[in-house]
């Protein structure tokens, strides 16, 4: 579990894809005596394994599924991804609650400067439409963001000067996929109200 408040911004070392998936090493800062093999780590909000690491770099297995469901399938040498340590217990819950399972990549339509802040447009997925609601929280790229508004075809996001600094999404550009995990609850409640209720006692 995570909450959605970036730690690092990490650098792909390197990027390997083979006939069982992908191998992928990053470049962080995050690499202390906390990390420790067999932790999670979310990149880019996609939860994975630490399979090793040394003080500066962590390796990870990408199956087939994650390849193909994220955006980490676009990675090359070079490419800066965010990084969250999963969320200890006696944490704070910062954003919201991000399981690192991403359901789907959106492209990003329009990226708007106003003022210091920037207005990101994403298209809306149709598969997963009714869980984005206006001042819902989404999790882009694994960063928990609030919509600010919605629209048939597109959602937007604010991003202010320290989110656009400390995560990857201000470096982003129309046309750029973008892993979007939707809020948990809302697929609870989606289940909950879509199920028979047995009344009998």
């Amino acid at each position: 579990m995570f909450t959605g408040l970036v730690e690092d911004l990490g650098h792909i070392e390197s990027f390997h894809r083979g006939a069982d998936g992908a191998r992928l090493v990053v470049e962080s800062n995050l690499i202390s005596p906390t990390v420790r093999t067999g932790d999670s780590i979310a990149i880019n909000g996609c939860c994975l394994t630490v399979l090793k690491h040394d003080h500066r770099r962590m390796s990870f297995h990408l199956l087939d599924e994650s390849l193909q469901r994220t955006n980490l399938r676009n990675l090359t040498s070079g490419s800066i991804v965010n990084l969250e340590r999963a969320l200890k217990a006696d944490g704070r819950l910062g954003g919201h609650f991000v399981q690192g399972h991403v359901d789907t990549t959106v492209q990003v339509k329009e990226v708007e400067q106003s003022g210091h802040d920037l207005r990101i447009e994403f298209e809306m997925p149709t598969a997963f439409a009714a869980y984005i609601a206006f001042k819902g929280s989404v999790a882009l790229n694994g960063t928990s963001l609030t919509v600010a508004a919605i629209d048939p075809e597109t959602f937007s996001v604010w991003i202010i000067p320290h989110t656009a600094a400390a995560t990857n999404l201000g470096k982003l550009t129309t046309g750029d996929d973008v892993n979007l995990e939707c809020d948990i609850l809302a697929k609870y409640a989606e289940r909950i109200l879509s199920v028979p209720q047995n009344n009998a006692h």
